[in-house]
């Protein structure tokens, strides 16, 4: 029985993590009815992966999206979803993001800090399937937040994983809205945008609800009467046991399980060598889910993202540090290439779906065609554009190595060199006749998107050049991922299911640590964050509203 345990601390909703998931179920919670909630915490910091994400949140039919003009179909959506992941979609759950998305994002609106704003440019990912919006207007950008306005709070906030500071909204970014006076005043007050703004103005709002955040709280098991959850049992920075019974149910929000190297073995479809969330995400919802008798879907899938190893070890936790690579390889001038020298992909295609590529199975070697993988890029490239987090021109970082010819270039990554060559020789071939005839690069329009294109050229050159001014650089990429898509599934109310398909009383889940709603699919910019924070959404609020029979 409940009263059988000494709590240390006692709430109606018991929110376990903190990122964009966690303090929107949190707060939703609290405005919905449950006034007494708490946030454990397993580090120091809030924010978790949201903070040091861009922030987007993909959210079709949002209120932002149609004030903007752009009407939405909800045929449109399903059509454009099933075509990429034929098979796998649950409806009930689908429908409740449909319909709970948009009402999330306009009670971000009415009751929170969180500003947000249609990017109404921005390319659904899959720009070429049905239903589709290749002109964008499903994904929401942040408006830049003040975080003079948390105070001391401001430093409890996770870095972010830009190599500088982004001090306006991203579309005021990549526009060049802001000018030199602007940006000034703005750096003056640490206006900050992408997932720090979307984490900061969060943070404010469970700060003005004076929902405490219990930091180095790290949850490891849940508590049960009879088939209820009725609190958790986490471990303090001590190592001591630290008992909080929930009144009405917890929430687990903790992130994936990418980090950890035995989950991820046995899960995922293939290896994941460079993750680029927090080095904290190790599944320990996942472990408290499955311990309470949760039904799992979507294990095999992660939401792929090219990454870089720049330095080990890093900040808290000892692990290594990687860099995003979304960006570097589309631009005019760079290829992928595997241990072969052959490209194997278009390499302007979104990162969830080229990190699919990575686990290519070769039988007659018995080993990932793809892996290892480098970035091959020239002088010229070097000169113009930023790379990973080395400005234009400036000084070659360890992680790249550098060559005056391709064929040394070859021996030092260890890449055919005959291969290579003839590779690049065909790739500036096809560049200077205007079309990538072996992937198709640049045909559609998300590969010639400004975000990442050069939009000094037309298209297809603002994916499409030339690779032929020495020296040359070449860098091993990793099969990364900003996390796993897989956990504990729950029903349209973000409750935690069984094997036969009923809730487990208290428990609920959203963000990466539950089983993705949208299954493989990665729908346009903010694809995790949209769905993971509807999700928390919708728990909070049925937490709220319901009351449990004791």
């Amino acid at each position: 029985m409940a009263d059988a345990h000494e709590w240390d601390l006692e709430a109606d909703v018991v929110v376990l993590g903190s990122g964009g998931a966690a303090m929107t179920a949190a707060i939703a919670a609290h405005d919905f009815g449950a006034k007494d909630v708490v946030i454990l915490e397993k580090t120091g910091m809030v924010g978790g992966t949201t903070a040091m994400s861009g922030g987007m949140l993909w959210v079709p039919g949002n209120h932002h999206q149609i004030e903007a003009g752009v009407e939405e179909d909800d045929e449109d959506v399903v059509t454009y979803l099933d075509s990429l992941a034929p098979g796998q979609l649950d409806p009930d759950t689908l429908f409740a993001f449909m319909e709970g998305g948009p009402e999330m994002v306009r009670y971000l609106a009415d009751k929170t800090p969180v500003r947000l704003t249609a990017f109404k440019d921005f390319p659904d990912y899959q720009s070429y399937a049905p239903g589709a919006k290749p002109d964008g207007g499903r994904s929401l950008d942040n408006e830049a937040f003040c975080f003079e306005r948390l105070g001391k709070w401001a430093q409890r906030v996770n870095p972010s994983k830009m190599a500088y500071p982004l001090r306006g909204s991203l579309i005021e970014a990549i526009t060049g809205a802001l000018d030199e006076e602007t940006l000034a005043e703005r750096d003056a007050q640490d206006y900050r945008g992408l997932g720090q703004a979307l984490a900061g103005s969060l943070y404010l709002g469970v700060i003005e609800r004076e929902i405490p955040v219990e930091f180095e709280k790290r949850a490891k098991k849940l508590v049960k009467d009879g088939e209820r959850i009725i609190g958790v049992i986490a471990e303090d920075a001590s190592g001591k046991d630290y008992k909080v019974r929930a009144r009405r149910g917890v929430v687990i929000a903790t992130g994936g399980f990418e980090w950890n190297e035995e989950l991820v073995k046995t899960f995922l479809r293939g290896p994941l060598t460079g993750p680029v969330s927090v080095p904290e995400n190790e599944g320990d919802g996942l472990m408290m889910a499955i311990e309470a008798g949760a039904k799992l879907s979507n294990m095999q899938h992660a939401y792929w993202m090219q990454s870089v190893l720049e330095f080990e070890p890093q900040h808290r936790s000892a692990k290594p540090n990687y860099l995003l690579g979304s960006d570097e390889r589309a631009r005019p001038g760079a290829i992928l290439v595997n241990r072969k020298g052959k490209r194997f992909v278009n390499e302007a295609a979104n990162y969830n779906a080229l990190g699919k590529s990575l686990h290519a199975f070769d039988a007659g070697s018995h080993t990932y065609a793809n892996l290892p993988y480098w970035l091959i890029i020239d002088q010229r490239y070097r000169d113009k554009y930023q790379t990973f987090n080395t400005p234009p021109g400036g000084p070659t970082p360890g992680f790249m190595m550098q060559a005056d010819t391709l064929d040394e270039l070859a021996e030092m990554a260890g890449i055919d060199a005959e291969g290579l060559k003839a590779e690049v020789e065909r790739f500036n071939g096809m560049v200077r006749n205007g079309h990538d005839d072996d992937f198709g690069r640049g045909d559609n329009t998300y590969d010639n998107f400004y975000m990442w294109g050069d939009t000094d050229f037309d298209p297809p050159y603002r994916t499409l050049g030339v690779i032929d001014q020495g020296p040359f650089y070449a860098v091993k990429m990793e099969a990364g991922a900003l996390g796993t898509a897989g956990g504990p599934k729950t029903n349209a109310d973000a409750q935690v299911v069984d094997w036969n398909g009923n809730p487990i009383p208290g428990l609920y889940a959203a963000g990466n640590a539950m089983a993705s709603v949208l299954g493989e699919v990665y729908g346009g910019a903010g694809g995790t964050l949209g769905p993971g924070m509807t999700f928390g959404y919708i728990a909070g609020k049925h937490l709220g509203q319901h009351i449990p029979n004791v």
